[in-house]
């Protein structure tokens, strides 16, 4: 084989396949083999049972081969067969063979035609094997047969492909002679796949079928639509052979008559047919394998250290152990606090980069959204100057107001501090739900064990309700206390000599100067259909406009737009689209951008557009106030009643308001610090607190300690798997551990020019020119001898002298044998 030494590679890289499906892991690692490929009725298991000999594979119409066949064929003095899933037993028939096949596949995929791409493990021994690995895959088909769904074309692709893509895998590409060799499938697959053709060996069956006057001595010389490691011909038995049992040996005697005595591929005998197909892949696997097995070694170490970390704490280890299960319990808790901690707290190890942490989540929810909250409830300027003209009218019922009252500035005040509420017990809500969610992520840690993951979950979901209601409690304390009291001195508090010659502009923006206040992408949707719908611009916020440019370089600017009396809306989520948004419009109906009532943005997160929301209202762009309709008829007729307001109240009404708005600014300050820190100390802090010295009591007050400590089906089946897998890869380095590697192999042919496979077959082959070689031979001139045609050698097999032709009856001259070269 030329290359003598290596002879044992091919039974050690069985054992590894034997090693991995033993565990049920024949894909854990890309060990070399040779895949055979082909269509229905190529002949691919036609030429299996010729290189064994036997009959022993399923036959019938459509898709027989339904599962991949592992064949391990070993060299042996005793023939018999022995299948991977029935250890120990030996078939020495081998009609037996098939019918475990038969059985083996209707047990997996059932008997409506399906498949499965779990394996069929099948080692054959016999004096009449060389020593080879290969797997039979289905054929490739068009339409489904029977009960096949009707996507069976491109479930058999993919487990072909499931098996071809790996590098270490030689494709035996099964082509009939009898059908255009351009429309080979099993060619087109290969090429995909091994684009170089550094994998591929090409067989051609059928060549007796071929018409009168055609042949295949073009492909079989590769020259048309070469291959690195080229073509070698087989002729198998015909459907009327098997149907009449003929015996193997005698298809191959056959086969070998009909290479001898054909015109076109005589020349070719010694290099054609079964048995030297044999050969040529026996060769070429144990070469492929001496070539893989370093990257395979070197796989394996690296896989074996990375299993060891995993396993070490599964060796020897007592599932039933007391002491281990409360050392696991205390691991468990102790790794469910810091988890827990780590979270909320922050940390620099092991960031996600892809989602915000609940902790950040809890930061957004204190300094975005529980602002913006409390700006939706800001008042609406109209409907609070009727608010204090009706109050300051009751209040002096029927005599004439000469002066402010300053009680009508405490009654507007304390409903405005009611309306804060809501948004308080809204910002407790929304904590309380990251807790939650923060308890249920460092609860998948104790997944091992669903028993103490679902009471330690209860136990503290439990405490955080308790602590919610306590929370809120608080809160509206916190709020109470500001309803107690008008503490008119503070030194924010504008008083009513200021409020009275205070006199606020129209549209006067609560900003300071023109800063700039946040920057970033935006989708913006007033944009045609015809351009898209939407565009990304990058957006500019400052105090008193908003710009947007083409991109972050900020040179090209696309419109500038003053935030003037402008409100901020939800828009809804449109169909299909994935995107938050939101809009800027103007009450008095204004056109905003260009012909648009209203400006329509968009992010990809909510979180982004609160973030927006919230910066926004930092430039004094305020949430539309929504009412109902019977407020507005109240109002309305209320309004009715006032008539126009005398200059006496007005003046009366513009103090109140200014004091009012004053002193809302020192409240909304105050709770916007107060709430959070409230819920730090009475929830999130207490929690954690909680968590790390009261939930191991809580836990052994709960009831048996090894009924918690149970562990799933799901972990011992994946502690075996592991375990299993570990002593799989360790068996393997010990199999390939003495290998020599210091043999001589025979170098991979070069590359050919092959452009015609790489494009569409349906097209046929290429268009450049190729040599016109006649498909029948030339007839001879009587007593005139021809030179020799040349003939190329082929790269990846010695040449060796051609065998002696038989003398023709007619006593004609006899063409010269071909030369032979030394080896």
């Amino acid at each position: 084989m030329g290359n003598r030494g290596m002879e044992d590679l091919i039974p050690i890289v069985n054992k590894l396949h034997d090693a991995f499906s033993a565990v049920g892991m024949t894909s854990f690692m890309d060990l070399p083999q040779i895949a055979v490929v082909g269509g229905q009725s190529a002949g691919k298991s036609s030429v299996l049972e010729n290189f064994v000999g036997r009959d022993f594979l399923p036959r019938g119409s459509g898709i027989v081969t339904r599962r991949p066949l592992i064949l391990q064929l070993i060299n042996n003095k005793a023939e018999y067969a022995e299948f991977l899933h029935c250890k120990g037993k030996k078939f020495t028939d081998f009609g037996e063979v098939r019918k475990e096949i038969e059985a083996e596949t209707d047990r997996i995929t059932g008997s409506n035609k399906g498949i499965s791409n779990v394996p069929i493990n099948l080692r054959v021994y016999s004096p009449n094997v060389l020593n080879l690995t290969l797997i039979d895959l289905p054929g490739m088909t068009k339409v489904p047969v029977g009960d096949q769904p009707v996507d069976i074309e491109m479930q058999i692709r993919g487990m072909l492909m499931e098996f071809i893509t790996k590098d270490n895998t030689l494709i035996l590409a099964v082509s009939p002679a009898n059908s255009d060799l351009a429309n080979s499938d099993a060619l087109k697959l290969s090429k995909e796949v091994d684009p170089s053709g550094a994998r591929t060996i090409g067989v051609i069956t059928k060549l007796d079928l071929m018409d009168d006057g055609t042949d295949a001595r073009d492909i079989l010389e590769n020259r048309l639509l070469p291959l690195r490691r080229g073509y070698i011909g087989v002729v198998n038995r015909s459907q009327k052979d098997i149907d009449g049992q003929k015996d193997i040996k005698a298809a191959l005697a056959a086969e070998r008559k009909f290479f001898l005595s054909h015109a076109s591929y005589r020349h070719l005998a010694d290099k054609m047919g079964t048995p030297y197909l044999q050969k040529v892949l026996n060769q070429q696997l144990t070469n492929h394998i001496r070539d893989t097995l370093p990257q395979l070694r070197s796989k394996l170490q690296s896989q074996q250290l990375s299993l060891e970390k995993e396993v070490a704490e599964f060796k020897n280890m007592n599932v039933d152990d007391p002491a281990r299960k409360t050392k696991a319990m205390l691991q468990m808790v102790q790794g469910f606090g810091v988890g827990f901690e780590k979270i909320i707290e922050g940390s620099g190890d092991k960031v996600d980069t892809d989602e915000l942490s609940a902790g950040a989540k809890i930061n957004h929810i204190f300094h975005k959204r529980f602002p913006f909250e409390i700006a939706k409830m800001e008042y609406d300027e109209k409907a609070l100057r009727r608010e204090i003209s009706i109050t300051i009218k009751n209040i002096h019922g029927v005599k004439v107001g000469l002066f402010t009252p300053d009680s009508a500035f405490e009654a507007i005040t304390k409903k405005q501090i009611s309306r804060l509420k809501e948004p308080a017990l809204k910002c407790v809500d929304m904590v309380v739900t990251e807790l939650n969610n923060v308890v249920r992520s460092c609860g998948e840690r104790m997944a091992r064990y669903p028993r103490l993951r679902e009471e330690t979950e209860r136990i503290i979901t439990t405490h955080v309700r308790e602590r919610e209601q306590r929370t809120k409690d608080n809160v509206l304390v916190l709020l109470d206390i500001q309803l107690s009291y008008m503490n008119t001195n503070h030194e924010d508090f504008i008083g009513f000599a200021n409020a009275q010659g205070k006199k606020k502009a129209s549209g006067e923006k609560k900003g300071v100067g023109n800063q700039v206040i946040r920057k970033g992408w935006i989708s913006l949707h007033n944009i045609s259909f015809m351009k898209g719908g939407s565009r990304d611009y990058w957006f500019v916020l400052t105090a008193e406009n908003v710009m947007w440019f083409k991109d972050d370089d900020e040179k090209e600017k696309k419109f500038y737009l003053p935030l003037e009396n402008l409100k901020l809306k939800d828009l809804e989520q449109g169909f299909l689209s994935k995107k938050h948004a939101f809009a800027l419009f103007n009450p008095d109906q204004r056109n905003v951008y260009k012909d648009y009532k209203q400006l329509e943005l968009s992010c990809e997160s909510q979180e982004e557009v609160d973030s927006w929301k919230a910066s926004f209202l930092r430039a004094g762009v305020y949430p539309e106030t929504i009412k109902d309709d019977d407020d507005d008829t109240q109002t309305s007729a209320q309004v009715g009643d006032i008539g126009s307001m005398d200059p006496i109240l007005e003046r009366q009404v513009e103090t109140i308001r200014n004091l009012v708005e004053s002193y809302m600014k020192i409240v909304s300050k105050q709770v916007r610090d107060l709430v959070p820190k409230t819920l730090m100390f009475l929830m999130i802090n207490d929690t954690k607190e909680f968590i790390t010295s009261e939930l191991l009591a809580h836990l052994y007050s709960s009831g048996d300690q090894n009924g918690l400590m149970e562990e799933s089906a799901e972990e011992a089946e994946r502690r075996d798997e592991m375990v299993r897998m570990y002593q799989a890869t360790k068996e393997a380095l010990q199999i390939i551990g003495d290998v020599s590697m210091k043999t001589i192999s025979t170098p991979l042919p070069p590359p050919v020019k092959n452009d015609d496979l790489i494009k569409p077959f349906s097209n046929g082959p290429s268009s450049q020119p190729q040599p016109q070689v006649s498909r029948r031979p030339p007839p001879r001139p009587t007593g005139q001898q021809q030179p020799p045609r040349p003939v190329p050698a082929r790269p990846d097999v010695p040449n060796r002298p051609a065998p002696g032709i038989p003398k023709r009856p007619d006593n004609k001259s006899m063409p010269p044998a071909v030369p032979g070269r030394p080896r």
